[in-house]
Protein backbone atom coordinates (compact mmCIF):
# COMPACT_ATOMS: atom_id res chain seq x y z
CA UNK A 1 0.00 0.00 0.00
CA UNK A 2 1.18 3.60 -0.90
CA UNK A 3 2.16 5.68 2.01
CA UNK A 4 -0.17 8.44 2.13
CA UNK A 5 2.26 11.35 3.24
CA UNK A 6 5.65 11.91 2.68
CA UNK A 7 8.67 13.43 3.81
CA UNK A 8 9.40 16.30 0.75
CA UNK A 9 5.53 17.22 0.94
CA UNK A 10 3.80 16.60 4.08
CA UNK A 11 3.23 20.05 6.39
CA UNK A 12 1.62 18.78 9.40
CA UNK A 13 -0.38 21.57 10.24
CA UNK A 14 -2.67 20.61 7.00
CA UNK A 15 -3.24 16.78 7.78
CA UNK A 16 -5.04 14.99 9.21
CA UNK A 17 -3.91 15.30 12.84
CA UNK A 18 -3.91 19.31 12.91
CA UNK A 19 -7.59 18.86 11.45
CA UNK A 20 -8.57 16.00 13.51
CA UNK A 21 -7.05 18.20 17.01
CA UNK A 22 -8.79 21.34 15.96
CA UNK A 23 -12.27 19.46 15.17
CA UNK A 24 -11.34 18.08 18.93
CA UNK A 25 -11.24 21.81 20.54
CA UNK A 26 -14.14 23.16 18.47
CA UNK A 27 -16.24 20.13 19.80
CA UNK A 28 -15.04 20.60 23.40
CA UNK A 29 -15.39 24.39 23.48
CA UNK A 30 -18.79 24.38 22.10
CA UNK A 31 -20.05 21.62 24.58
CA UNK A 32 -18.56 23.80 27.65
CA UNK A 33 -20.37 26.64 26.30
CA UNK A 34 -23.53 24.95 26.28
CA UNK A 35 -23.01 22.99 29.56
CA UNK A 36 -21.44 26.67 31.44
CA UNK A 37 -24.84 26.53 33.08
CA UNK A 38 -24.94 23.44 34.39
CA UNK A 39 -21.11 24.28 36.40
CA UNK A 40 -19.46 21.43 34.80
CA UNK A 41 -16.76 21.27 33.39
CA UNK A 42 -15.51 19.27 30.57
CA UNK A 43 -13.38 16.57 32.68
CA UNK A 44 -16.12 16.67 34.84
CA UNK A 45 -19.00 15.81 32.02
CA UNK A 46 -17.12 13.21 30.13
CA UNK A 47 -17.23 11.01 33.47
CA UNK A 48 -20.97 11.64 34.10
CA UNK A 49 -21.53 10.19 30.83
CA UNK A 50 -18.92 7.45 31.28
CA UNK A 51 -20.50 6.22 33.99
CA UNK A 52 -23.63 7.28 32.58
CA UNK A 53 -23.27 4.96 29.89
CA UNK A 54 -22.06 2.16 31.97
CA UNK A 55 -18.63 2.36 30.06
CA UNK A 56 -17.23 2.57 33.49
CA UNK A 57 -17.47 1.84 37.04
CA UNK A 58 -14.25 2.42 38.80
CA UNK A 59 -11.63 4.95 39.08
CA UNK A 60 -9.22 2.92 37.40
CA UNK A 61 -11.47 2.17 34.39
CA UNK A 62 -11.54 6.29 33.72
CA UNK A 63 -8.00 6.65 34.17
CA UNK A 64 -7.81 3.60 31.28
CA UNK A 65 -10.24 5.62 29.13
CA UNK A 66 -9.58 8.82 29.29
CA UNK A 67 -5.64 8.58 29.96
CA UNK A 68 -5.40 10.56 33.02
CA UNK A 69 -3.07 10.42 35.67
CA UNK A 70 -4.71 8.52 39.00
CA UNK A 71 -4.27 11.63 41.46
CA UNK A 72 -5.62 14.16 38.99
CA UNK A 73 -8.80 11.53 38.51
CA UNK A 74 -9.03 11.16 42.60
CA UNK A 75 -9.09 15.21 42.66
CA UNK A 76 -11.89 15.40 39.78
CA UNK A 77 -13.95 12.94 41.37
CA UNK A 78 -13.68 14.15 44.79
CA UNK A 79 -14.60 17.59 43.04
CA UNK A 80 -17.90 15.53 41.71
CA UNK A 81 -18.78 13.58 44.90
CA UNK A 82 -18.63 17.34 47.11
CA UNK A 83 -21.20 18.60 44.24
CA UNK A 84 -23.79 15.31 44.40
CA UNK A 85 -23.13 14.19 41.00
CA UNK A 86 -21.45 10.55 42.33
CA UNK A 87 -20.93 8.48 45.09
CA UNK A 88 -18.06 5.94 45.88
CA UNK A 89 -19.09 2.55 47.38
CA UNK A 90 -17.00 -0.56 48.61
CA UNK A 91 -17.38 -3.37 45.99
CA UNK A 92 -18.94 -6.26 47.64
CA UNK A 93 -16.70 -9.31 48.08
CA UNK A 94 -13.26 -6.59 47.63
CA UNK A 95 -13.01 -4.13 49.95
CA UNK A 96 -9.90 -2.78 48.08
CA UNK A 97 -12.10 -2.02 45.08
CA UNK A 98 -14.07 1.49 44.78
CA UNK A 99 -17.31 1.19 42.45
CA UNK A 100 -18.13 4.68 41.53
CA UNK A 101 -22.18 4.94 40.43
CA UNK A 102 -23.93 8.29 39.80
CA UNK A 103 -26.52 9.66 42.41
CA UNK A 104 -29.74 10.84 42.22
CA UNK A 105 -28.68 14.37 41.27
CA UNK A 106 -25.91 12.75 38.65
CA UNK A 107 -28.90 11.08 36.95
CA UNK A 108 -31.18 13.51 36.51
CA UNK A 109 -28.02 15.57 34.93
CA UNK A 110 -26.59 13.03 32.78
CA UNK A 111 -30.00 14.08 30.23
CA UNK A 112 -29.31 17.47 30.15
CA UNK A 113 -25.75 16.53 29.04
CA UNK A 114 -27.38 14.11 26.67
CA UNK A 115 -29.30 17.02 25.26
CA UNK A 116 -26.25 19.34 25.05
CA UNK A 117 -24.20 16.93 23.02
CA UNK A 118 -26.75 16.08 20.38
CA UNK A 119 -27.37 19.75 19.74
CA UNK A 120 -23.80 20.84 19.51
CA UNK A 121 -22.72 18.03 17.49
CA UNK A 122 -26.25 18.54 15.23
CA UNK A 123 -25.46 22.72 15.14
CA UNK A 124 -21.25 21.19 13.87
CA UNK A 125 -22.52 18.58 11.38
CA UNK A 126 -24.88 20.88 9.81
CA UNK A 127 -25.20 20.11 5.81
CA UNK A 128 -23.45 16.79 6.32
CA UNK A 129 -25.95 14.27 5.45
CA UNK A 130 -25.92 10.93 7.68
CA UNK A 131 -24.38 8.99 5.05
CA UNK A 132 -21.08 11.87 5.50
CA UNK A 133 -21.42 11.19 9.24
CA UNK A 134 -21.56 7.28 8.87
CA UNK A 135 -18.55 7.45 6.76
CA UNK A 136 -16.43 9.76 8.77
CA UNK A 137 -17.20 7.67 12.13
CA UNK A 138 -15.99 4.57 9.73
CA UNK A 139 -12.79 6.43 8.70
CA UNK A 140 -11.98 7.68 12.41
CA UNK A 141 -12.85 3.77 13.30
CA UNK A 142 -10.23 2.58 10.80
CA UNK A 143 -7.85 4.75 11.64
CA UNK A 144 -7.72 4.16 15.46
CA UNK A 145 -7.93 0.06 14.57
CA UNK A 146 -4.47 0.50 12.64
CA UNK A 147 -2.84 2.27 16.04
Amino acid sequence: MQPIYDIESFRPSQGVGAFIGRARRTIVEAIDRKLAPLDISHAQWIVVMLLGDGAASTAAELCKILIYDPGAMTRLLDRLEKKGVLRRMRANGDRRTVRLELTAGGKRLYPKILEALVEVFNRLLYGFSKSDVQQLEHLLKRMVANA
